[in-house]
């Protein structure tokens, strides 16, 4: 587990040397500049988390492709080489591109208690947010992983994959049926209220992390054959 955390830790500050955690973080700026332009109504701060998550899955999908793609090549195969097992310097990268994710989402639930919301909301609202932002950050960091240059080598081709995924999961998820994807659409409709949250939430949970598990497995998977 050491030598895991070590690598993970050198591909977090490689990613913040190459000063590319400045493009998702603008990115998150944006999504917060337009949701918070004006003040959230008091009883709708959960809705508006809701939005925010959506919003924040290509950012943070993004900001996981970015680390991922810092290392060169060679030196992903010295990393590799380094922690012992293929598979460490693997489970490093998401690692690391999970910790980016979180330092993010953290910004995305505190920067509307300053400037979003016309009064503190109380606890299940702030938990719900969590858990919304949850949601965001795995499905954001799976997608990335997926589109980062391990996996698909031509940048522009990574790009609209990327894109393109994150439209179909919206597009599919507007179907009833919310299994067939993440279920993007129904964490916003089930968070017109706590309570209707809290009821759906065990479902939303499954759902989600079946696809981000489906999703970090296949990266696995491909990342034997694509070191």
């Amino acid at each position: 587990m050491r030598p895991t955390m070590s690598l993970a830790r050198f591909k977090f500050a490689g990613y913040l040397r190459s000063h590319r955690v400045i493009q998702p973080f603008v990115g998150l700026l944006g999504v917060m500049i337009i949701l918070y332009s004006m003040r959230v109504p008091l009883g709708q701060e959960l809705s508006s988390y809701a939005d925010s998550a959506a919003l924040l899955v290509p950012v943070f999908a993004w900001a996981a492709r970015g680390l991922l793609d810092t290392e060169p090549d060679v030196q992903r195969l010295i990393s590799s080489t380094a922690a012992g097992r293929p598979g460490r310097e693997v489970a490093a990268g998401l690692i690391a591109a999970a910790a980016v994710n979180i330092v993010l989402a953290a910004l995305a639930l505190a920067i509307p208690l300053i400037i979003g919301f016309t009064a503190m909301p109380g606890a299940p609202v702030l938990l719900g947010g969590l858990v919304l932002q949850v949601f965001s950050l795995l499905t954001g960091t799976a997608l990335g992983a997926l589109a980062s240059r391990p996996i698909l080598r031509d940048p522009a081709t990574s790009a609209l994959t990327m894109l393109g995924a994150y439209a179909a999961i919206l597009l599919v998820s507007l179907v009833p049926i919310t299994w067939l994807t993440v279920p993007v659409i129904a964490w916003m409709r089930a968070a017109h209220t706590p309570a209707s949250l809290n009821q759906s939430l065990a479902g939303l949970s499954a759902i989600t992390v079946f696809w981000c598990a489906a999703a970090l497995l296949a990266y696995t998977y491909l990342r034997r054959t694509r070191p």
